[in-house]
């Protein structure tokens, strides 16, 4: 092909995405004067030591899964945080570049999928949490991966179910982000019943399902070595436990003897305390009867008795969950748990400070000790403040408000009864994403940042044509915006809802 050919024919690959190349050039634009700004990253106290000292050494913790310290331990011999925050900002932009061509399958027009991809472009605390060392970015990109994998087929013209081999890398895709963060692990029997509903779908579902099985299985085995029971993790006894505390009655749960000095003092129930911090205090009665509620033991025992809480008092618990959900789609951010908590997802004005509190990387010394043994280098927080104030403006003023969410969601729902299983499964991701680490745990702003690509993707599928000879109900509105008239249907014979005038309509042999 000759060189003028070449240019041509590239042209005419690019111009249907010009649009979507000019805003992704706009989103790498604000990412470099994220990593102008601080170019060593941001730190999330507590998390982020946790996944250093175990890229330092790693192991199955009891508290979280250690995919993302699998992540840094591969990245350690360049000992550069400026490489882990640029590869994370590089996934995120893979995340919305898959989330496009996702909405471009759907054919829906480019002005439509670039619309969809703006709150993971350019959301202030989206680009902010791709600048911590917190594990949201991976999981996010496999999760968006994975549902790439799956809903190629379905989502495009001849509305195809999933082949065993899209289904096995999605399988794989899903089990490698629940290694990284449990909260993926409802994904895959959420998504396995979808397969097996689909008709002819079963080796599909089989491919998925070994595939997710392996890695999961793995690690839970190799967490079994280490820590003396097959698990993921070992703590969901305890925050289950915070989850039910501040309500849980033992007058009405009457639990057995054993359980009976776990409900919370009234006095303390008085004070609300979230539980993402509540979890945390020292004077909790789990903390005062075990030295480690993480034992498997006590991790039994607490997720008992928050079991018999909820059985016994449902109305509470719908309640407690119910009012973590609203605080995602508020229209102010809340400082949930703690103010403190909620500052780490704003970009800061001054270089972070360090605890010196033991490390986590079960050598001795700090958390400070443990990013400078990372690092070789004694600055691990540095804040250039001409850029660092251009991106705290920013982020001040550019984010998703939570109403706006809440219509995305709605549009999404919607979007279930008009295209079926493909959205079913994008808008079931986006719900689980939410609820489950409510339900478990507590709410916390960094769980509503994954979720977003799915709801996005639902909402975008209300509006794409459910056929390949064009569009229908309400995928007519974006035909008529595209074209600037109604899409009509021609028929051979005049009279026929959707055919031409008679007058207008040439004859023609039957």
């Amino acid at each position: 092909m000759s060189v003028p050919r070449a240019a041509a024919f590239a042209r005419a690959r690019i111009r249907p995405h010009a649009l979507f190349l000019i805003v992704l050039t706009a989103a790498v634009v604000l990412r470099w004067m994220a990593l102008r700004a601080y170019p060593s990253g941001l730190w999330f106290t507590g998390d982020s030591y946790f996944y250093i000292g175990h890229a330092l050494n790693p192991r199955p913790s009891p508290t979280r899964t250690t995919g993302y310290s699998m992540l840094l331990w591969l990245l350690r011999p360049a000992h550069s945080l400026y490489l882990i925050v640029f590869i994370q900002h590089v996934l995120g932009i893979a995340s919305a570049v898959m989330l496009y061509a996702l909405v471009r399958r759907a054919r829906l027009p480019a002005w439509a999928a670039v619309l969809t991809t703006l709150p993971v472009l350019f959301d202030g605390y989206q680009i902010e949490l791709e600048h911590l060392f917190m594990s949201e970015s991976l999981f996010t990109f496999l999760l968006v991966a994975g549902m790439m994998a799956l809903l190629w087929g379905p989502i495009g013209p001849d509305r195809a179910r999933p082949t065993w081999k899209q289904a096995l890398a999605a399988g794989a895709l899903l089990s490698a982000a629940t290694v990284v963060r449990s909260a993926g692990a409802p994904l895959i029997p959420v998504l396995l019943v979808g397969l097996l509903l689909w008709r002819g779908g079963w080796r599909s579902a089989v491919a998925f399902g070994t595939a997710a099985a392996v890695p999961l299985l793995s690690y839970g085995l190799w967490f079994q070595q280490v820590n003396g029971t097959f698990a993921l993790t070992s703590t969901d006894g305890i925050f289950l436990w915070g989850r039910t505390a501040n309500w849980a009655a033992c007058s009405k749960i009457r639990p057995p003897a054993n359980e009976r000095d776990l409900c919370l003092p009234k006095q303390m129930q008085a004070k609300r305390i979230p539980p993402g911090r509540l979890d945390w205090i020292s004077t909790i009665p789990p903390r005062k009867r075990w030295s480690t509620p993480a034992k498997p033991e006590a991790n039994r025992i607490l997720r008992d008795f928050a079991i018999r809480a909820i059985l016994a008092q449902p109305r509470a618990y719908a309640s407690d969950v119910a009012r973590g959900i609203s605080y995602t789609f508020e229209n102010r951010r809340r400082p949930y748990p703690n103010d403190t908590t909620e500052m780490l997802y704003h970009f800061p004005d001054r270089p972070q400070i360090f605890p010196g509190g033991r490390g986590w990387s079960g050598h001795g010394g700090t958390a400070l000790g443990d990013i400078i043994l990372y690092t070789n280098d004694g600055t691990p927080s540095q804040v250039n403040l001409p850029e660092a104030k251009r991106m705290i403006a920013y982020q001040k003023h550019v984010y998703l408000p939570g109403p706006a969410l809440g219509v995305i969601f709605i549009v999404g729902a919607a979007a279930v009864l008009r295209r079926g299983r493909p959205a079913l499964l994008a808008y079931g991701t986006a719900v689980t994403l939410l609820v489950f680490p409510i339900a478990t745990c507590d709410f916390d702003y960094r769980y509503v940042m994954p979720v977003l690509p799915f709801a996005c993707l639902a909402a975008a599928l209300a509006f794409a044509p459910r056929s390949g000879d064009g569009p229908s109900g309400a995928g007519a509105v974006y035909q008529w915006v595209r074209t600037g008239r109604q899409w009509t249907r021609t028929s051979r014979w005049s009279g026929i809802p959707g055919s031409r005038r008679r007058e207008r309509d040439p004859a023609s042999a039957p």
